[in-house]
């Protein structure tokens, strides 16, 4: 039988209002530690950053996104993955990812040797 139906009645009707306290309850313990979570992480991250920690989260991005690919597509080869189109949207990401990454670094490159041929 249903317990949302018309027959449980009363009975039924408290278990669903119990049901209903008890996700209330945990959804407002789990927004008390998202809070207090969030405010750790602003607590422990440096005031602006910096262009070093800018630079390091980027490329730890883009190894993320190439990790991922990787593992979809050994998936794949191995007949765990059978959606091709994620694989390879995960692939052209990641090359996608890397090839601006690899643009990043030319600039920087460039900007240093420009530098460097500056006259003092």
């Amino acid at each position: 039988m249903n317990p949302v139906g018309g027959a449980g009645g009363a009975g039924s009707v408290q278990q669903i209002m119990q049901m209903r306290a008890q996700l209330l309850e945990r959804s407002s313990l789990l927004q008390e530690l998202h809070k207090a979570t969030a405010q750790g992480a602003q607590e422990a991250a440096p005031a602006g950053g910096g262009f070093a920690d800018t630079l390091r989260g980027a490329l730890e991005g883009v190894n993320a996104k190439q990790v991922e690919a990787s593992a979809l597509s050994e998936g794949y080869e191995r007949g765990e993955v059978t959606d091709i189109a994620s694989v390879m949207l995960a692939r052209q990401e990641s090359g996608i990812a890397f090839e601006a990454t690899l643009q990043v670094r030319n600039k920087l490159l460039s900007a240093y040797q420009d530098i460097m041929r500056m006259g003092v």
